[in-house]
């Protein structure tokens, strides 16, 4: 690695915009959503990371389009760009170096950028360990060779495997894996990403592990699961649906939404206990949009959050602030609750992959995407 490359914490943002509902997984249709006016009202609060990658649809085309319009004025320099590589569709993956060099060089042009921030091995559980470790050495060699890559991460559901991977990479090269993105697995639902994961993350030597999906992939909605242009993708069973709809309609009766419990939640308690793999002593979270104004209520969210936490030399120093404390502590028994309704399914992961599944990297399957791209 370079040695002028300063660690990912030293540059990362603590919180991404995911564009990860610029598709049909979570929207009808992603082409109607208010993209670029999201991204450009993004960068107007202060949103400076912006997360996607080619499985997400028209996802990186559309982040692009609103970066690149002529009514952006903020430029490149100023923001992050995070993507991906390696999955193809939902059953195809492709990590070989040949895939790993014409997903980078896709990104680069649909983005309308010279470099991307972070590219993650998108989804590892779903490929071979030593298929990983390949793609990591192409996307390092592009780091050194061409800099169209500044660093590099991997991403996906279980944690052990997530573990076991960064442990390996640092064994294999000699150099640590720059960020481990975990998802769905530090929300109301499911608290995992908080125990023993975190330490073998810092002692595997990772710089940054930001949580994304803080309402569990939709799960913790109000309205159920989204039900996109794809149909219904998500994992968890009926019988956990079932118990989350309960908790939502417990929320209601005490006049607030669960969304907005499981975001506050999530956010306030991921910046404390992410904080040693985190920027600047506070936990780095990613969230995600479909509208203007779930962007502005989520904004309004970490705002309070970072009014109620006082920063000083890396560490968390709680403030003496009554409004913090008591919100805080509101939060905190509505969790209790929830936590109490959801009983054996509380920090329940659901497989993945499935039982069963297999690889479906086709010629077929290749050529079709390029001939989309």
């Amino acid at each position: 690695m370079p040695q002028t490359q300063p660690p990912l914490s030293s540059i990362l943002p603590p919180l991404i915009c995911g564009t990860a509902t610029f598709n049909t997984q979570y929207n009808a249709d992603p082409f109607l959503l208010p993209t670029t006016s999201i991204i450009h009202r993004a960068l107007a609060l202060g949103i400076r990371a912006f997360d996607t990658s080619p499985y997400y649809g028209p996802s990186e085309s559309l982040l692009g389009t609103a970066l690149s319009h002529p009514s952006n004025s903020h430029p490149r320099s100023s923001y992050v760009l995070l993507t991906k590589v390696g999955r193809i569709a939902s059953s195809t993956f492709d990590y070989s170096p040949q895939w790993v060099r014409k997903s980078v060089a896709r990104s680069l042009q649909r983005l309308h950028t010279e470099y991307l921030d972070v590219v993650y091995c998108h989804d590892v559980e779903f490929v071979l360990p030593e298929e990983v470790l390949g793609a990591v050495r192409e996307l390092r060699r592009l780091r050194d060779e061409e800099g169209s890559v500044r660093y590099v991460g991997i991403c996906g559901y279980p944690l052990g495997v997530l573990c076991d991977l960064a442990e390996m990479i640092l064994r294999e090269t000699g150099e640590p894996i720059d960020v481990v993105q975990s998802y769905a697995h530090y929300t109301l639902q499911n608290t995992a990403l908080g125990g023993q994961s975190l330490q073998r993350f810092k002692d595997a030597g990772v710089s940054v592990v930001p949580n994304a999906s803080l309402l569990g992939m939709g799960l913790l909605r109000g309205g159920g699961v989204p039900i996109g242009g794809s149909g219904d993708f998500h994992p968890a069973g009926q019988e956990l649906r079932m118990k989350v709809a309960e908790a939502a309609r417990w929320v209601e009766g005490k006049g607030e939404k669960l969304e907005v419990v499981a975001i506050r939640w999530g956010m306030d308690s991921w910046a404390r206990v992410g904080k040693d793999v985190g920027v600047g002593g506070i936990g780095v979270s990613v969230m995600g949009v479909s509208n203007l104004e779930e962007l502005d209520e989520t904004i309004t969210v970490w705002n309070s959050v970072l009014d109620g936490l006082d920063v000083r030399d890396g560490a968390i120093v709680m403030e003496n602030v009554e409004w913090s404390i008591a919100r805080r502590k509101g939060v905190e028994n509505l969790a209790q609750e929830i936590w109490t309704i959801l009983g054996k399914w509380k920090d329940y992961s659901w497989e993945s992959p499935e039982k069963g599944f297999i690889n479906d990297k086709s010629v077929k399957a290749v050529i079709d995407e390029l001939a989309t791209s």
